[in-house]
């Protein structure tokens, strides 16, 4: 979806739309990781952050989670993140794979849970982020802005 001012003359609305269409594409092709890259970004994470200790032994994209970031399986030391999350910036994309490596290493969300993620300081901002996003997905449709 697209927001542009009312008063917008249609020229002027197919401009900008296109403007920003490519702007996108061009962040979005430059943020995209494959699952390898996912992988290794998630050991960098757990060396950084958790002295290695958490090892996963797949992290991959997955497009059949519509209501979580993320999710673990301790078991399987398995990651998968929602490719939703694909294009958004880094330091999400870093919040949300601690979040589930620091699963591999405490299952519940205690305060033990918690403290791991202490260590990264941008979990706030990451979190504000998301709240952000899921707030903005259930937003009814803005007065003065039509949407593409």
């Amino acid at each position: 979806m697209v927001l542009i001012p009312a008063r917008m003359s249609e020229a002027e609305e197919q401009r900008w739309v296109s403007v920003m269409l490519d702007k996108l594409a061009a962040q979005e092709s430059k943020r995209q990781l494959g699952d390898a890259d996912l992988a290794e970004r998630a050991e960098r994470l757990s060396d950084q952050y958790f002295g290695g200790r958490a090892q996963p032994t797949s992290v991959r994209w997955v497009t059949n989670q519509n209501t979580r970031w993320g999710s673990c399986t301790p078991a399987e030391s398995s990651i998968r993140l929602s490719h939703r999350l694909q294009g958004m910036p880094e330091y999400v994309v870093d919040y949300v794979l601690l979040h589930e490596l620091a699963h591999l290493l405490v299952p519940g969300h205690g305060p033990r849970f918690w403290r791991l993620l202490e260590a990264y300081p941008r979990t706030e901002r990451a979190r504000g982020y998301l709240e952000g996003v899921v707030a903005a997905d259930r937003l009814p449709h803005l007065p003065g802005a039509r949407s593409e």
